[in-house]
């Protein structure tokens, strides 16, 4: 965002046309400024034009008075004058403008202070987007839909398309499901909160309703779990074998699903999502916990999946972590709270099971993230309505006592291991023997698989380099492109740092999906000194530092022109530190 040439001219009318009127300049500026400053960034970063079902905000329009404000926006006015004020930036309190002179105004030149948005605020930096959101559960989703309404809008239409496309099923389908099936299990807290989003984004004139940001939010545990339950259900009913009741858990063996199959045929489905690992003690270079993730998905996502979220609830524990736009959870899972968590995870490969009675996944993480104190807490809340959705091997540290755990959670198993010394490995392998026979169809002996490969790799790395473990060494874990199965140094499906759209057909673990899109799309570091501070480096794009060119992949795999619609170029940035409470220029 811009504070010079007609920015600025802009904020200094401003501040002098409401000192001539007598109103308090911090909120008429804050107000009415904060809205242009707005309008400049979206023009300056946001030159793509939004989606047919989008509209921006009048360029000309005025600031509402506050008698016509949307009810969403006096809410959340009404909340900011019951918090607080201690807790106010001190140039607010003070009634100053935050667009400061000199070497201050540079330090908060991409700060967004916006009456109408209480105490929200975004900035980039490294290729990500650093969104502030603050208050009750309401006021933060209309901080975050508004702020990131056109983000939201463009990742909704890019899930819309994958959660369609993968599973043959049509949106209202899905916007069902979120209604009918998840939205009464969801905690009074987060309801308040999605509903917040879907208000944000319609003053910001972004026409989603309240379903569609359920059924967005839910983007991994719809398509991947509950529409192959529902798929070997309807197949069952049409069978002459037992009906699958509701609650019970479903094998898939023998049962084709749209995208893949159990053991009866076709590709075998998989859910090769993230590398990761963390260590403590002698493991260590300082013998305290360091931790590291890279997130892999689809270039799609990961193209999108670029911000880095700071909450501070009026209720439990404040929140750094990353995040797709739209999303109340990190949904890849990585964050540390005030309370000295450290939190990440990897997707257990081939699991199949779903309870359409239980709570959804992304409430139940977000929840945890923002309430566990204890390793203890966190299994608890998890645990706690889990529908099977989602199901991961959970990374955990508590920087406070230098316990680390992995927490293993299906649907009918579940596991903790625990160690104050020693290292747990995540590349979507399930540990648990009993797990793994009655909840996936995954195979621990197929030394091709892309979990088993990674998990060995792991391993190597581990024990080369233990007592010497610090956050520069995990950056290059996640850039790590050694395959264990062949031996040799490249970038394919077995190596941490993942590169789909580089395996060829004749790969063995290719399983037809040969050069596939799909991969690690970024990644992230923290340590205890950096949790205690409350933060973390992270890298968009490649963790290894490779550009994907979106143009020049489509000419050449013309089996993937159904992505072209949304499928873009995805830069590497530098590693780059956030901390929570910062502004742009800190």
């Amino acid at each position: 965002m811009r504070t010079d040439g007609i920015g600025r001219g802009v904020v200094l009318a401003l501040a002098v046309t409401a000192g001539l009127a007598g109103l308090p300049i911090a909120r008429a500026t804050t107000r009415a400024a904060g809205r242009e400053m707005m309008r400049v960034e979206a023009r300056a970063q946001h030159a793509a034009p939004l989606p047919a079902f989008a509209t921006r905000l009048s360029e000309g329009g005025g600031v509402p008075s506050r008698g016509t404000l949307p009810s969403s926006i006096r809410a959340s006015r009404a909340s900011l004058r019951e918090a607080d004020g201690a807790s106010l930036p001190s140039y607010v309190r003070a009634g100053r403008t935050p667009i400061l002179a000199g070497s201050a105004q540079k330090q908060f030149q991409n700060t967004v202070f916006d009456d109408k948005l209480g105490r929200g605020y975004r900035f980039q930096r490294g290729g990500w987007t650093y969104v502030h959101l603050e208050g009750g559960p309401h006021d933060i989703g209309v901080q975050h839909g508004y702020l990131l309404a056109t983000e939201i809008a463009d990742g909704f239409e890019a899930l819309r398309l994958e959660m369609t496309h993968a599973t043959g099923r049509d949106w209202e389908f899905f916007r069902r499901a979120a209604r009918e099936m998840l939205w009464p299990k969801i905690d009074p807290e987060y309801q308040q909160e999605l509903q917040g989003i879907t208000d944000g984004l319609n003053d910001h004139g972004v026409k989603l309703d309240l379903w569609d940001v359920v059924a967005m939010n839910a983007n991994s545990e719809l398509p991947d779990y509950y529409v192959p339950w529902l798929d070997a259900r309807e197949k069952a009913e049409n069978r002459p074998e037992p009906v699958v009741h509701v609650g019970q858990t479903v094998q898939l063996d023998n049962i084709g699903v749209p995208g893949g199959s159990g053991i009866g045929g076709g590709i075998e489905e998989n859910f090769d999502h993230c590398s990761a690992f963390v260590a403590t003690g002698s493991w260590t270079k300082d013998h305290q916990i360091v931790m590291a993730h890279n997130n892999w998905t689809t270039y799609i996502e990961g193209s999108r999946w670029n911000i880095i979220f700071d909450i501070v609830p009026r209720k439990g524990y404040r929140i750094l972590m990353d995040g797709f736009p739209g999303v109340i959870a990190s949904n890849d899972d990585f964050g540390v709270n005030s309370a000295g968590m450290m939190i990440t995870e990897t997707t257990i490969s081939n699991f199949h099971g779903w309870d359409p009675a239980g709570k959804p996944e992304f409430v139940r993480a977000r929840k945890a993230m923002q309430y566990a104190d204890s390793i203890d807490s966190y299994v608890q809340i998890m645990r706690d309505g889990n529908n099977g959705g989602y199901a991961n091997d959970w990374l955990l540290g508590d920087r406070k006592t230098g316990e680390i755990a992995r927490f293993e959670l299906g649907l009918k198993h579940w596991k903790v291991w625990r160690t104050k010394d020693g290292y747990f490995s995540g590349a979507n392998f399930p540990s648990d023997p009993e797990l793994i026979r009655d909840e996936t169809t995954f195979d621990p002996n197929r030394p091709s698989s892309s979990p088993n490969a990674r998990r060995v790799r792991w391993d190597e790395l581990m024990s080369a380099n233990k007592g010497k473990i610090d956050p520069a060494m995990a950056e290059g874990f996640l850039a790590d492109h050694y395959d264990t199965f062949t031996k040799k140094e490249g970038p394919d499906m077995r190596t941490l740092c993942g590169h789909g759209d580089a395996v060829p057909p004749s790969d063995p673990d290719a399983r037809g999906k040969a050069f596939d899109p799909f991969g690690a799309v970024e990644g992230k570091v923290v340590d205890s000194g950096m949790a205690q501070t409350m933060s973390f480096i992270a890298r968009i794009g490649h963790p290894c530092g490779a550009n994907f060119n979106a143009a020049k992949f489509l000419e050449a795999h013309q089996e993937y022109a159904w992505e072209s619609p949304v499928l873009r170029d995805m830069d590497a940035g530098p590693w780059t530190a956030f901390h929570s409470g910062e502004h742009a220029g800190q």
